[in-house]
């Protein structure tokens, strides 16, 4: 344990404590209500006021038993008053020598903050007028050895001035503990994420998806185009990798009969790390028999307009000082025409030399054999992506740009596959699911080709998978949603690290 002043005075109160005969670590406590419920019963629990408008001696309310951390206390004599928080705020206890009893009151003078304790009493409102819990019996739940970083406040030319906030950014990531302790806004955040993915989970449950899991550990990854995590089983005496997509399980699913299917699963990507990326995070994938990306077009941005209602009261929502409105429908645009308005280039008029020169020009460069399709996704990537504040669908993407995906049904050189974005940001991938097991075949072994050109993080061939089409997939849609950009736009996060709850970090 890292020691210093503070923390050997706390250790040497839990010696104290100990020998007064309190367990310091008890193993529960029965709260009636929690600050949020009080103030709600203020009514209910306060003692009842006679004709003339004032509570008659010895007359109280019902007993309530109250509990959380203590963030401010204050010994005053006899009298010690303690602001305790819990998940849904605050309320001050008081603690008086009389009513506690001196052994009891000997706790309250020995506690910190940072301090769990629960307190049973009845509800009265102080000379100041503030609404609080008058203590009749106090329990220690949980002594803190280590004291919080509690900002300090200080009135200033009548304005309110907080020093040593807890606001170093690496230090809140690491100490995510600290961070939900003392940043109510943190809380707030992590709380409309399991609001934003229950509202999602909802709108599949409600259109008759069956939520189902496959496995992380896998013996061949896929599903996306990503560098994998590699561990091996000992037992099995086999390479293994953590799952970067759990697409090509979803579609085994449909193979086997299952027709609407859905999974919030961890993936792992061996990639870096930045506002937008970390090694390992959510994403929600869905797969419905029958169904092409035009009807999954309609299932994302209702999904998307659900989740933004979930969190904020209604489809809109300000990101970084800029609203944007989810309501759909959303509008769409081709790769090609989003080229022709947001770099004026009209890739059908040029050819491969050509597209060269415009990579060449912008110094974009491709990875492998050059393929014109993958050309025209680069720049798509370069010039368009930045401009698309959406919420719009980019639709029919290049042949090369996935072999997961049917032809289009109009231009064999392209494929039906759409891309959302939302502030610049590409937030799903969808597909009408290429189902024929020979064409399959075919472009995945050509994904092994160009990983063997030098093109990274291509597709391996996955025999089983390839099997499964063999038995025949009806006609699919699938979409894929990124769980973290999502609950960033919607809670205003200016970084990935802000919506997960332990990112992954450096060493200390």
């Amino acid at each position: 344990m890292e020691m210093n002043d503070q923390v050997e005075a706390r250790l040497e109160k839990l010696r104290k404590l100990r020998e007064m005969g309190i367990n310091p670590y008890p193993y529960g406590f029965a709260p009636t209500h929690d600050s949020a419920g009080l103030i709600a019963e203020k009514e209910k629990l306060l003692p009842p006021v006679g004709a003339d408008g004032v509570v008659a001696p010895g007359v109280v309310g019902p007993e309530v038993a109250f509990a959380g951390r203590i963030v401010r206390y204050n010994l005053k004599g006899k009298l010690a008053f303690v602001h305790l928080k819990d998940d849904t705020g605050r309320m001050q206890i008081m603690f008086g020598r009389d009513a506690v009893g001196e052994p009891s009151f000997e706790l309250v003078k020995i506690l910190d903050i940072g301090d769990w304790i629960g307190a049973k009493g009845t509800m009265f409102v102080t000379r100041a007028g503030e609404y609080t819990v008058h203590a009749k019996t106090v329990e220690l739940l949980s002594k803190a050895v280590r004291p919080l970083p509690i900002p300090k406040e200080k009135i200033e030319d009548g304005k309110k001035v907080i020093f040593d906030e807890f606001k170093d950014v690496e230090t809140r990531y690491r100490q995510r503990y600290v961070d939900l302790t003392l940043n109510d806004a943190v809380r707030e955040t992590f709380k409309k994420r399991s609001r934003i993915i229950q509202a999602v989970r909802q709108y599949l449950l409600d259109q008759n998806y069956l939520e189902v899991e496959t496995p992380i550990l896998q013996a061949i990854y896929g599903g996306a185009s990503a560098r994998p995590f590699t561990t091996h089983h000992n037992a099995l005496d086999i390479p293994l990798y953590l799952r970067v997509s759990n697409e090509l399980y979803l579609k085994r699913c449909i193979t086997g009969g299952l027709p609407r299917v859905f999974e919030f699963d961890k993936d792992f990507r061996n990639e870096g790390i930045d506002r937008t990326h970390n090694p390992e995070f959510t994403l929600l994938e869905f797969y419905q028999a029958y169904a092409d990306y035009n009807n999954m077009m309609t299932h994302f941005e209702n999904i998307y307009a659900a989740a933004c209602t979930a969190a904020n009261g209604s489809p809109k929502f300000i990101y970084q000082e800029k609203e944007f409105d989810l309501t759909p429908p959303w509008p769409r645009m081709t790769v090609k025409q989003a080229l022709q308005k947001f770099a004026g280039l009209n890739v059908d008029a040029l050819n491969d030399a050509e597209l060269q020169a415009a990579l060449d020009k912008d110094h974009v460069e491709l990875k492998g054999k050059f393929l014109r399709g993958l050309a025209i996704k680069a720049l798509f990537e370069h010039h368009c992506e930045p401009n698309l504040s959406g919420p719009v669908f980019i639709i029919d993407h290049p042949k090369e740009s996935t072999p997961l995906c049917k032809a289009h049904r109009t231009d064999p050189d392209l494929v039906e596959q759409f891309e959302p974005y939302i502030n610049g940001w590409e937030v799903g991938n969808a597909y009408s699911e290429l189902n024929d097991p020979l064409v399959q075949r075919k472009l995945l072994e050509d994904q092994v080709e160009r990983g063997r050109g030098g093109e990274d993080e291509t597709h391996p061939l996955d025999e089983d998978f390839l099997r499964a089409l063999e038995y025949g997939m009806p006609p699919t849609g699938g979409v894929g949603i990124g769980i973290d950009r999502m609950v960033m736009l919607l809670t205003d996060s200016a970084t990935i690290k802000d919506v997960l709850l332990f990112p992954l970090m450096k060493p200390e």
